[in-house]
């Protein structure tokens, strides 16, 4: 008959505000670590105690030393991100969570440092530093519009690339938009406000508008893009599971010397 050791650790947590993000959503984050390895790990105050086999305390702590470690780093955690810690830790992946950790993409206008998330990010990003186009497939709310644009953004600090062009088609969402006022920028800002968005992060609004008025931010709707050759440029297209077969093929041969294109697109 197989004796099992039952042990018991405590954890001091000495910042604050590490101990709140730990503790943020009642704990849960704790809950499903616990869950997780068959521990019982309860938080109070700035005090971790977690309790049961040998091996599922010692898993537990690993696992709680690495979040740690990512507070301190500025990385936003989620229940996503928990699980995917420990998922690599029990694969014996921990090294490809300390290459997401070193990856930082960009920083913001407000100095937060920008990194892939999931590892689905992280090969992502990677593909898009080693070739010239990349197709990015996947739903809403995964990081592909974002990840783009601050890889763009570096680019263009770094002069890896004289402008940015954003491009996207002119596709209404499941209601008629009538007539809009304005030139033609003003008619397209609407359809690329997620662009916009990533941007303004990334410059804020001052530089963000005086590299527009310089041409070296350029937004174009897809349709206008025919006939143009897209040199030393870091092109993304946006939402292209709404283009047709002939606009992609137009617009993969505007590819020109030392560019990147990113196609991003939702199948479903």
């Amino acid at each position: 008959m197989a004796i099992t050791k039952e042990r018991t650790e405590e954890i001091v947590i000495g910042d604050l505000q590490e101990a709140q993000h730990l503790f943020e959503r009642d704990s849960s984050y704790l809950k499903i670590i616990g869950e997780h390895y068959g521990a019982d790990i309860s938080g109070r105050g700035n005090m971790i105690r977690i309790k049961g086999e040998e091996e599922a305390v010692e898993n537990s702590l690993h696992v709680i030393a690495r979040i740690r470690h990512m507070i301190a780093s500025r990385i936003r955690l989620s229940e996503r991100q928990v699980r995917l810690v420990m998922s690599l830790i029990d694969q014996g992946k921990e090294n490809l969570l300390q290459e997401m950790e070193d990856d930082i993409i960009n920083f913001t206008k407000n100095g937060a440092p920008i990194r892939p998330r999931t590892l689905g990010q992280k090969l992502y990003v990677d593909t898009i530093r080693r070739n010239s186009i990349t197709f990015g497939i996947g739903p809403a709310g995964t990081g592909k519009t974002y990840l783009a644009v601050a890889l763009a953004a570096f680019a263009l600090r770094n002069h890896d690339v004289q402008r940015i062009i954003l491009v996207r088609p002119a596709v209404e969402a499941g209601e008629k938009l009538g007539f809009l006022p304005g030139d033609m920028q003003e008619k397209v800002n609407p359809y690329l406000r997620p662009l916009f968005d990533g941007l303004m992060d990334m410059f804020g609004p001052e530089e963000f508008t005086r590299l527009q008025q310089k041409g070296q931010i350029e937004v174009a709707p897809l349709a206008y893009m025919r006939g143009r050759t897209l040199e030393k440029s870091f092109v993304i297209l946006d939402e292209a599971q709404n283009t047709t077969v002939e606009q992609i093929k137009m617009f993969l041969t505007r590819l020109g010397f030392r560019s990147k294109m990113i196609v991003n697109g939702d199948v479903t």
